[in-house]
């Protein structure tokens, strides 16, 4: 049975990665809130009656030291709160590296600070068609399943490019925790649990499971409730967590009804950033420009290294103002596709520099949304929604409408009255169709 309460707590490496979480909750019946900050943790009265309370964060950009330093509060933040499970939400496409968003450091805080006997991580995710197949990972571009290393864009990430797909191999280079492997073949057995139990005999650190598809799923999600940990189980992966739980659960009849979110409608003007070098995301932007979007390309090696956004921002910013006030949607992009990093020498991108991209990106972003009356706004790029939404003097999150796996519409509170009530959406580089900036407008 699932207890009363609050059931699940987590802390997602990036802002985009932290909304697939909660869509996905919210979407199974179970209320869900996200913090951009909970250091004030009496703002947890405002969403009492939420099933589970998550924080949106940044390690995916961040440094193992200051993983060291941050974490621990973090997760000490979220251990308080009492939920069955704490869960540490990595990327579905797992890019790290051992010098900036160490996943392997990330384990071994969570795993000292829970005392957990071992560190279950599901990574494959159906829905967002990733598929982990005796430990390597699986992402589909163009309906074609890439394994990592050979993807056309996360074996090219400009920060973290994923060179090897047995994420076993993977975690090595960033930790000497002992990894086990929970595989197809065991998870299709009909002594699956046994099979487990015969693992963990072995006493591993972490324990990655195979996901391929919805019944190795739902099986995930049965071993990872009924064998969970004691008073709290740490575990690590993308919204495959959720998505083998709440297909677990709803299977046993211990879920409500799925919830159902109306159109959010539509607003006459959106306002869209673009830090992504995705090419899914480079379509989108073609499919808004020749829809009536108004494009304003940025000078990335200016914009990343001005103290603000200075007079370049505000010369982006009066232009953007202009085609709003002429009723047109804007988007600000720094590329289009991979090829945009070119405009910068590799040398100069590091995590600082996309950092400081981010926040002056989030910077325009709040300047538009103060001055132009924005309701609705689209961030586009994982790192970059960490970055730039920081700057937005938004506390809290909850889901508005579910518009494509991984990137709902959320509804922002604020202190401040631009952007209380905003409509946001955080969109990973890979989500989402062509017309998705179309989508976002029309409100589903």
């Amino acid at each position: 049975m699932i207890p009363p309460g609050r059931i699940l707590s987590f802390y997602g490496d990036d802002f985009s990665g932290s909304t697939d979480v909660m869509e996905v909750l919210a979407i199974n019946g179970l209320e869900t809130v996200l913090f951009l900050d909970l250091s004030d943790e009496a703002r947890l009265a405002q969403f009492q009656h939420c099933r589970a309370v998550g924080i949106a964060g940044k390690s995916r950009s961040q440094s193992p030291e200051w993983m060291t330093e941050h974490l621990p509060r973090i997760f000490g933040t979220l251990r308080r709160l009492g939920a069955p499970f704490c869960h540490y939400k990595v990327c579905s496409t797992f890019d790290s590296a051992p010098h900036v968003g160490s996943i392997g450091r990330a384990i071994e805080i969570g795993q000292e600070l829970f005392r957990a006997p071992y560190v279950p991580v599901v990574v494959g995710a159906p829905a967002l068609r990733r598929y982990c197949v005796f430990g390597n990972l699986f992402a589909t571009v163009d309906g074609m399943p890439y394994r990592l290393d050979r993807h056309p864009t996360m074996s090219r990430h400009p920060l973290t490019p994923m060179t090897e797909s047995d994420l076993r191999r993977h975690l090595a280079k960033q930790t000497s925790k002992r990894s086990a492997l929970m595989d197809i073949l065991a998870l299709e057995s009909a002594d699956s649990a046994e099979r487990l139990q015969e693992l963990l005999s072995e006493k591993p650190d972490i324990l990655l499971f195979d996901v391929l598809d919805e019944p190795s799923l739902g099986e995930v999600g049965r071993l990872l409730w009924t064998l969970r940990a004691e008073p709290q189980a740490f575990v690590v992966g993308s919204s495959g967590i959720e998505y083998a739980l709440a297909t677990y659960l709803r299977s046993a009849g211990e879920l409500p009804p799925p919830a159902e979110f109306p159109s959010a409608g539509s607003v006459d003007r959106l306002v869209a950033i673009s830090g992504s070098c995705s090419p899914v995301t480079e379509s989108q932007i073609r499919w808004a420009m020749e829809h009536g979007f108004a494009a304003v390309g940025l000078d990335v090696a200016k914009l990343a290294v001005s103290d603000g956004v200075g007079e370049l921002g505000m010369d982006v910013v009066q232009k953007a103002l202009r085609e709003l006030q002429a009723g047109r949607s804007v988007v600000l992009y720094t590329a289009l596709g991979p090829h945009g990093t070119n405009l910068v020498p590799s040398d100069r991108r590091d995590s600082v520099f996309h950092q400081r991209l981010g926040e002056s990106l989030g910077t325009l972003l709040r300047a538009l949304v103060q001055q132009a009356g924005i309701r609705r706004a689209l961030i586009c790029g994982g790192d970059t929604s960490a970055h730039a939404g920081s700057q937005l003097g938004i506390y809290a999150l909850t889901t508005r409408k579910p518009l494509a796996p991984g990137s709902p519409m959320c509804v922002a509170y604020s202190d401040d009255e631009h952007f209380d009530g905003l409509e946001i959406v955080f969109k990973g580089g890979q989500v989402g169709s062509e017309d998705f900036f179309g989508l976002v407008q029309k409100g589903g």
